[in-house]
């Protein structure tokens, strides 16, 4: 188990301004994330109303480590096999200027999903020794709903029992150590110490198959730094 880092620049990214002599002339613009979560697919591509959003393909459980900026208005969604060019998923998504979103390709076995989410970066307020963190349930079984558990120095803050695709909202803890289980009584049963830093948020990735013969896709807890929270 690994963790991976991602630097959210959210004056670089969403603040810059065209060069002109009109006041306030900024492009319109919003902050896409994106990851393949696919447990049977390589490589991903994604495409927003017909362009790559980002050059080179993601693995399994890869990610574009930033928020990548994109066009403001409403925006088809087109999740594909990088090997083959076959489509996995098409949605759609209005994506608003300043704001940051997630995409999670998701699925297995022919079944996959785009699962967006308004990550609400903006409207998380910093709390002076606290983090931020969410988690999505990419486990693909529709009939698997395991308890997702986040404890800090043996108090539960999150305890939900939670569906294939959910992606929680941030919730605020306090910096340091904190610990992920993820369990169904059963076929699932994963926990996971991490280290979380002062106004930083983070999303858990709970990804793999229920009792996979291949280890690199068993059940797994990983994360990412979706970046800093600044007054």
């Amino acid at each position: 188990m690994y963790s991976v880092t991602g630097i959210l620049f959210l004056a670089l990214l969403l603040g810059a301004c065209k060069k002109n002599d009109l006041p306030n002339s900024r492009t319109p613009t919003a902050g896409v994330m994106a990851f393949n979560l696919s447990t049977d697919k390589e490589a991903v591509g994604i495409m927003l109303s017909g362009n790559n959003l980002f050059n080179a393909p993601l693995g399994y459980t890869s990610y574009t480590g930033v928020y990548l900026p994109v066009f403001t208005g409403n925006r088809e969604v087109k999740s594909y096999n990088n090997n083959s060019a076959s489509v996995l998923s098409i949605s759609n998504q209005m994506f608003q200027d300043s704001v940051y979103y997630s995409i999670f390709v998701v699925g297995r076995n022919g079944s996959y999903h785009n699962i967006i989410a308004n990550d609400s970066i903006s409207n998380l307020l910093v709390t002076p020794g606290q983090a931020f963190v969410r988690y999505i349930n990419a486990i693909p079984d529709s009939s698997i709903t395991p308890l997702v558990t986040v404890s800090v120095n043996g108090t539960t803050v999150i305890s939900n029992n939670t569906a294939f695709g959910t992606v929680a909202p941030f919730t605020k803890v306090s910096a340091g150590n904190i610990t992920i289980g993820v369990n169904n009584g059963d076929s699932i049963a994963v926990n996971r110490t991490i280290a979380v830093e002062q106004s930083k948020a983070y999303t858990i990735l709970l990804t793999g198959i229920p009792n996979a013969v291949d280890t690199t896709k068993s059940i797994k807890i990983k994360f990412i730094t979706n970046g800093t929270i600044t007054p």
